[in-house]
């Protein structure tokens, strides 16, 4: 072998490293100017919150100044177990938040969903039309929608209005304190109003939101199922039919066909879905801000108007900052745990047993010529076995 044959491999390995080399030169050039402007405005304002939460700064001057002082967690601790109105506000207003979290993001997921699967039927004419109407809240300003909100829910507005026309009194809707689930109740057991977390007793707790809270969910479902819906059309679209038409080859009705096939390959969409519910709920602000301000009683205040209250208002920026990274911590254990509860998991045996080919499955009618896949075969075999005496 002549020492130029021996030589090639090498050559093209170096040219090939060279290349490779040159590739993440230019990817490191293209996105320098990105990751510089991500660098300024988000990572160093986000370390400067960091330190700010650790210390005294009182919002004058430089917070890196010599008068400002590091103090370790009392600005957290005056948070979690301080026993002062710090907690009690902050107590309150992850309450508010916690059961606005678990009624919006439900009920617009589901809401969502069913109008994607709704206006993607072909036989619907004028989807065109819907989609954009249903859309439409999402892309209106936030203000604007909660000023027409204030209007709608007025205790002399147009719904209490179509309330009354069926013998319902409607409630003064942003002036109601009253927790839904106290059911008019003004004091509970006596276990449940003496113990109390962050400075909240469990009878507020479990009471869930308040009316005026409540007409926040409303608002939150109206403005944003339409930006959900758009994502759960598209996944539908790009669904194969092959497993669905298997499905109803083996006698599925629509709901099996719904909940057993489509529902299942949708995972990913509804991971995303769900997920930036979650984010979104949880740094609930401008609609607070624009209209009550955490009124009536500080039963619409949530952790992110009070990292603005605490900071702008009183002046006491530590506590904001402090405030800031605690909602940070719960988005992500939050994140977290749906991302745990949706993933995917190796089948057990026992449940395999379900997806096991009956014999007489070579020789029946939705078998051989229709084609099916091993997947279609997997995710219709439990609709046979359950049909089979």
């Amino acid at each position: 072998m002549s020492t130029t044959t021996r030589q090639a491999p090498a050559l093209r390995l170096r040219k090939k490293s060279g290349i490779r080399r040159g590739e993440a030169a230019s990817g490191w050039l293209f996105t320098a100017p990105m990751l510089i402007l991500l660098g300024l405005f988000l990572v160093v304002p986000v370390l400067m919150a960091l330190w700010v939460s650790f210390s005294d700064w009182s919002g004058r001057g430089s917070p890196f100044a010599g008068n400002v002082n590091f103090i370790g967690l009392k600005n957290y601790s005056a948070l979690l177990s301080g026993g002062g109105l710090a907690e009690q506000d902050f107590g309150t207003a992850l309450k508010n938040n916690a059961w606005y979290v678990v009624l919006v993001v439900p009920l617009q997921t589901a809401l969502s969903l069913l109008l994607a699967v709704l206006v993607n039927r072909q036989i619907l004419k004028g989807r065109g039309f819907f989609r954009t109407a249903f859309y439409f809240p999402s892309v209106t300003s936030s203000v604007a929608i909660t000023v027409l909100w204030l209007f709608l829910f007025n205790s002399t507005g147009a719904v209490n209005k179509l309330l009354s026309y069926i013998g319902i009194t409607g409630p003064n809707w942003f002036n109601d304190p009253g927790g839904i689930f106290h059911f008019g109740a003004a004091n509970g057991p006596g276990f449940l109003t003496a113990n109390t977390a962050l400075g909240v007793s469990w009878w507020d707790w479990l009471g869930g939101p308040s009316v005026a809270m409540f007409a926040f969910v409303l608002l939150a479902i109206f403005t944003t199922s339409g930006t959900f819906m758009l994502l759960f059309i598209a996944a539908l679209q790009n669904l194969g039919g092959d497993v669905t038409e298997a499905a109803m080859m083996d006698g599925a009705n629509g709901w099996q066909r719904f909940w057993r096939v489509t529902l299942p390959q949708l995972r990913p969409t509804l991971f995303t879905v769900l997920t930036l519910g979650l984010i979104g709920c949880w740094q609930v602000f401008d609609q607070i801000y624009t209209g009550t301000k955490g009124a009536p009683g500080k039963t619409t205040l949530t952790p992110a108007y009070l990292s603005y209250q605490a900071a702008f208002n009183n002046q006491e920026w530590g506590q904001g900052a402090a405030i800031a990274f605690l909602l940070f911590i719960i988005i992500v254990v939050f994140t977290l745990l749906q991302r745990w509860i949706l993933a995917e998991r190796k089948v057990s045996k026992r449940r395999m047993r379900l997806y096991d080919i009956p014999p007489s499955a070579g020789s029946g009618p939705s078998s051989g010529a229709s084609g099916q896949t091993a997947a279609a075969i997997a995710l219709t075999a439990p609709l046979q076995r359950k049909d089979r005496p």
